[in-house]
């Protein structure tokens, strides 16, 4: 039988493309999850995995739809495996029933896991000559030093409960609290 898996990362997204194209492919089931790829918890997956039985391929449309992480990608194909059931990736044409097809899908793998790395280390990179050059990253302070400053001094001065002090600066309470 041939099992099809689709997977988007959030509940916005839609998995209408990937489960077309794994019914074109010959699936006649097709498991879906709406969870990011980088959770090894998925439990469509799961229980697609559990209802293998032996000469079952299960087909995607990319391989990253099955993990992001080269690890966990290997370690759900060698579930895959041990349970007598091939993989197949309609976008990278690679088809682990034959010899050729693992060796291919092991490069192909391995080469996403290191074009992630790198992606991450030239982040990490780039922030770092940012912060070099006195640019910090992240969002902007809602409140200014001057503002805390009040902030203050209408709580301990004047005594104005912290929702009211909130609503005059436009603010959350929790943002309040903080300064």
């Amino acid at each position: 039988m041939i099992l099809g898996y689709a997977r988007v990362s959030t509940d916005d997204q839609l998995l209408d493309a990937q489960q077309d194209a794994l019914t074109a492919a010959g699936a006649e089931r097709i498991f879906s999850d709406k969870i990011t790829g980088s959770s090894r918890s998925r439990p469509e997956l799961d229980r697609m995995i559990e209802q293998l039985r032996d000469g079952d391929v299960v087909v995607v449309t990319k391989y990253d739809r099955l993990s992001r992480s080269l690890k966990d990608l290997l370690e759900i194909v060698e579930s895959i495996r041990e349970q007598g059931a091939g993989f197949r990736s309609l976008a990278e044409d690679i088809d682990t029933t034959t010899p050729a097809g693992r060796l291919v899908f092991h490069v192909f793998a391995s080469i996403a896991q290191f074009e992630r790395e790198r992606i991450s280390e030239r982040t990490r990179e780039g922030l770092a000559a940012a912060r070099k050059r006195g640019r910090v990253g992240g969002r902007p302070p809602a409140l200014s030093p001057a503002q805390k400053v009040e902030v203050r001094r209408m709580r301990d001065q004047e005594l104005r409960p912290l929702p009211e002090i909130a609503q005059l600066f436009r603010v959350s309470v929790k943002t309040i609290r903080r300064a």
